[in-house]
């Protein structure tokens, strides 16, 4: 998107406090059976996450850097707060637990121990949000068709009941609830619908809203039916009910801070710590990739933020929290602009806790769980998958292990098992391609271009010492570590032994480039990679001609040579001894050094419009042949010149050009190239279609270099009497400013066009 076409993220923005007043208010309904869900499935009491979810949403709301993500109390967590707290003995000490914790982070955070994130490969951060998703569709339709044996927020693969995730899709077919079954599907429908209906788009109630209001109605309606059709209220949501404000603030507990000298306080701590650090730092980069403004997020004021608020649950009685996935993809999918919809929904948690209990223990779960169901269809879409087989198994391979890994085990084992994965790729890449190494061919000789990667770690070691075994003696060897960060010591050991003792007593020349200055290796440069007085008087015109046309090569391929320019200036301070000289048009697009992949002090090059020639174009490579010995002259044209396609364009005409083209001095270049124009030809051309024009311009520009090079020999004795000699070769060539590519034309010019 444009910056025209990006809309304003500030929060006071009127649009932007409207969506984020909506997706608040959706994350807010998806959030509710998923704090309670996570309580359940911990074996804490229900108040405990919903206070985790108040939490997440109003501190870590207010505090956090990120846009989008969403706090709350996380499934990944749910299998270690239940064993501590059957370790620790009582709610109170685990709450102690989740203070220390909280502290925990808060360090880390200071400590910008965030860095880390960066190093989260991202095919498993992809393979996270695909497995929520499918997660989400297979634990959700249970819930959609009324089947509710196990809590909302249930993510791992063995359930409570026994089951399986797969077993209980199968089981659910023969427990359907009929009217939780109506409900979910109808609430289905309607997302469906809304999603795929302009007319339903343009209205300004969200479609989840429109569910829930639907479910309500549902479930009053079914009630007066009875017998099967009636909703029981293990299928609805259970939010505890306070008869007063003093109750209300009776249901907060506080830790035990009689046992902060238990040693399994510190353990349990540092445990919840890690788990929800990680969890917290691997979601902000997953939510961060969903985002459709791809903003990123401070991970290490968020480990901090997270602290913040753990701290806070552990004091007020809230179970630990961390950034959540499944609340944060419903943020952005409802369409958050800025982390107000985040604060909304913690607002609303408290709100409709404290104040309308009873209402929202008449929402069925069904309609809650088709919202849900529709976010993951929306994570786990195949053209996700389908791309990241596109990338390549080195890319797909984590991906998809890590999304059976999770839908197979649970969150936080799944994203361990696709991370250890990720890093073993990461890890046989760097054994398999530590280095990069390729020949190339410069003016003095063949040079084995040894290019060490970003980060040249011990694995290194083994592929770095065979590369230096495999050189033959006599060769030499240029190591490159321009693009290198960081580079181990036992590698720089190696590189020391190879250029100090090894490579001499081989008779191996060592070149290095690039090293930093902590490393205490200089950049040297022992091959000549510059034209000298010695390589001139040797080479044949011929010759010339050829290493034009290799770095020409060279020049489309993207492996140009390496070349040391600063040193280039220093050695041919004191003189010159071009190769070749080269006359081309002005035109931006054909810089001769850069084509041809040349250096300081290889060419003269001479550039004038259209490459015609002039009596000072010809005393300036008069001199370079005859006195600077340059063997080659080449006369370079190219596609789609202005200069011709202007002569081209004017050649009809009989009024003086300075009036038609606003130039002064332009004529005697234009009816120059005119020369090489077939009258009837430039009549034609107006009329003719577009790829016509370019045709007959490209065909121009071909004669017009060949005319060149004729006129060459005719207009000076000098060069003529060189080429007789066969001291030097005239030629002419045309550059593809598509391609990129050099045709040789040769010396003799064909008939106008």
């Amino acid at each position: 998107m444009s910056q025209a076409q990006t809309p304003s993220l500030s929060p006071l923005s009127a649009s932007n406090v409207r969506n984020d007043l909506i997706a608040g208010l959706v994350v807010f309904l998806a959030a509710l059976p998923l704090c309670l869900g996570v309580a359940s499935a911990s074996g804490a009491p229900y108040f405990a996450g919903v206070l985790a979810g108040i939490v997440g949403g109003l501190v870590v709301g207010v505090l956090s850097g990120s846009h989008t993500s969403v706090s709350g109390p996380s499934p990944g967590l749910s299998a270690i707060v239940a064993a501590q707290l059957l370790a620790l003995g009582s709610f109170e000490v685990f709450l102690l637990a989740v203070v220390v914790a909280g502290l925990v982070q808060i360090v880390l955070g200071v400590a910008r121990a965030g860095f880390v994130a960066a190093f989260f490969p991202s095919s498993v951060i992809k393979g996270l949000l695909a497995a929520i998703g499918l997660l989400l569709i297979l634990k959700q339709t249970p819930h959609l068709l009324g089947w509710d044996a196990d809590p909302e927020g249930e993510m791992a693969f063995y359930q409570p009941d026994q089951e399986n995730t797969f077993s209980d899709l199968w089981k659910v077919l023969f427990r359907i609830q009929p009217g939780a079954a109506a409900v979910g599907l109808g609430s289905l429908a309607i997302l469906i619908a809304w999603d795929r209906w302009k007319l339903l788009k343009k209205v300004p109630v969200p479609a989840p809203l429109v569910v829930v209001l639907f479910g309500l109605v549902g479930n009053l309606l079914l009630q007066r039916f009875g017998g099967s059709w009636l909703i029981q209220p293990e299928h609805l949501v259970k939010v505890p009910v306070a008869g007063s404000l003093g109750e209300f603030f009776g249901f907060l507990t506080a830790p035990n801070f009689s046992q902060w000298a238990n040693p399994a306080v510190y353990t349990a701590g540092l445990t919840i710590a890690a788990v929800a650090s990680l969890e917290t730092l691997l979601n902000l980069e997953a939510v961060d990739k969903i985002d459709p403004y791809q903003r990123s997020s401070p991970p290490s004021r968020e480990l901090w933020v997270q602290g913040i608020g753990n701290v806070t649950c552990g004091l007020i009685g809230g179970l630990p929290i961390s950034s959540a996935i499944v609340r944060s993809s419903v943020n952005v999918n409802a369409g958050a602009k800025t982390k107000l919809s985040t604060i909304v929904h913690g607002a609303l948690l408290l709100g409709c806790v404290l104040l309308i209990p009873n209402l929202l223990n008449t929402i069925p779960l069904s309609c809650l769980a088709a919202i849900l169901l529709v976010t993951g269809t929306k994570l786990a879409r195949p053209s996700l998958f389908k791309q990241m087989w596109s990338e390549g198994r080195y890319q797909f391979l984590p991906f998809v292990l890590t999304v059976v890994a999770i839908v197979f085990t649970d969150l936080l084992t799944g994203v361990l098992i696709g991370l250890a994965v990720g890093l073993g790729f990461i890890l046989i890449s760097n054994l398999r391609q530590p280095i990069r190494r390729f020949e190339e061919k410069h003016l003095s000789g063949d040079v084995l271009h040894v290019e060490l990667a970003n980060q040249v770690s011990f694995l290194n070691r083994a592929a770095l010492s065979k590369v230096f075994d495999d050189v033959p003696p006599g060769a030499h060897v240029l190591l490159d570590a321009v693009d290198t960060d960081y580079i181990d010591p036992d590698i720089l050991d190696l590189i020391r032994d190879f250029r100090e003792k090894t490579a001499p007593a081989r008779g191996i020349e060592v070149s290095v480039v690039g090293f930093r200055e902590q490393y205490q290796i200089e950049d040297r440069v022992q091959y000549v990679d510059y034209s000298t007085r010695e390589l001139q008087s040797q080479v044949t015109p011929q010759q010339v001609l050829e290493i034009l046309k290799t770095g020409n090569e060279r020049f489309r391929s993207g492996k140009r040579l390496t070349r040391d320019l600063v040193g280039q200036v220093r050695a041919t301070s004191t003189g010159q001894h071009p190769l070749a000289v080269v006359l081309s048009c002005i035109d931006s697009r054909s810089p001769a050094e850069l084509i041809f992949d040349l250096g300081l002090g290889d060419i003269f090059s001479v550039r004038i419009a259209g490459n015609v020639i002039s009596t000072n174009v010809l005393g300036s490579m008069e001199y370079a042949c005859a006195v600077a010995g340059a063997k080659l002259l080449l006369v370079l044209g190219h596609t789609r010149c202005g200069a011709v396609t202007t002569a081209v364009s004017t050649a009809r005409l009989t009024e003086p050009l300075a009036q038609v083209t606003g130039c002064d001095h332009i004529e005697p270049i234009l009816r120059d190239i005119q020369k090489a124009i077939d009258p009837a030809a430039a009549r034609r051309f107006p009329d003719l279609p577009k790829p016509e024009q370019n045709a007959l311009v490209d065909n121009v520009a071909r004669a017009n270099v060949l005319r060149t090079v004729a006129m060459i020999r005719e207009q000076s004795q000098t060069l003529s009497a060189l080429v007789a000699k066969e001291q030097i070769l005239i030629v002419g060539a045309m550059y593809d400013v598509s391609s990129g590519a050099i045709d040789i034309l040769g010396e003799t010019p064909t008939a106008a066009v």
